[in-house]
């Protein structure tokens, strides 16, 4: 990444962030320590990452926390991360709430524990009035799945005469999306190195601009968030034009343009 100057919080952001937290284990493992530890560690990064994000005035923060093929991880390194996540909600909701964070979750409920769902669900509850920033968790989420719903709701109104097959749209499409209200990110972050989506938004990330951090996600901080906002906002966004458009342009596959 080239070198830019680090942006402030008076310099624009873009409105939509996803974070795919990625190195978590070989932190660790680099360390000698056990995976585990890399994820203790990472989710300590991501506070100072909602922080950072509320600060920068960044409108929608979204994190891939837990994906659909993360079940294929060892069965004791999967149990851990559903009391962590337990965990955290425990211990961070009040902060969120008070901090005016709106948490909403997107994936699937199939295979989750009623623990887990209960406590997603009351903190999407005791947050929904919020609006400084919106915190979206892709939990037992994969963009495949995500869109595989999408085309069997609108097939299932096809069926029962609710829609016709000429009424589907790209805005038709994203309104049954789990993101459906959200807008399209604007800037995607992934760290560790790793140049891939890993099924995450991958309809939404049409236009979005990427930035790869060559650092673990344990490392990650304000300053690794600021040098990511400032590659984004050295960038020219044409979105298929041949002249530069701002950030904040209207084009959306919610929208269908």
């Amino acid at each position: 990444m080239r070198p830019v100057s680090t942006t402030t919080a008076d310099t624009p952001s873009p409105r939509h962030v996803g974070l795919i937290m990625d190195g978590n284990g070989r932190w660790a493992q680099e360390r000698g320590l056990p995976r585990i530890e890399g994820h203790r560690r990472g989710v300590e990064a991501l506070r100072r990452a909602i922080r950072a994000a509320s600060d920068l005035n960044i409108r929608y923060l979204s994190i891939y926390a837990f994906s659909t093929e993360n079940w294929r991880r060892p069965r004791d390194e999967v149990s851990f991360l559903m009391g962590l996540l337990k965990r955290y909600i425990r211990s961070d909701l009040a902060e969120l709430n008070a901090n005016g964070v709106c948490i909403r979750v997107i994936g699937q409920r199939e295979g989750l524990t009623e623990d887990v769902a209960a406590l997603l669900d009351e903190a999407v509850e005791a947050t929904r009035l919020n609006t400084r920033l919106n915190l979206i968790i892709a939990f037992n989420y994969g963009a495949r799945q995500e869109i595989t719903g999408a085309m069997r709701r609108i097939g299932e109104k096809i069926a029962a005469g609710l829609l016709a097959p000429g009424d589907i749209t790209p805005g038709l499409i994203g309104d049954h999306l789990d993101t459906a209200a959200i807008p399209d990110p604007d800037l995607i972050i992934r760290t560790s190195g790793e140049q891939r989506l890993s099924n995450f938004l991958l309809w939404q990330a049409a236009y979005a601009e990427f930035v790869f951090l060559d650092l673990r996600w344990p490392d990650f901080d304000r300053a690794a968030f600021e040098r990511a906002l400032a590659e984004f906002n050295a960038r020219q966004r044409r979105f298929g034009d041949v002249s530069p458009m701002p950030s904040e342009a209207p084009l959306s596959a919610k929208t269908g343009s």
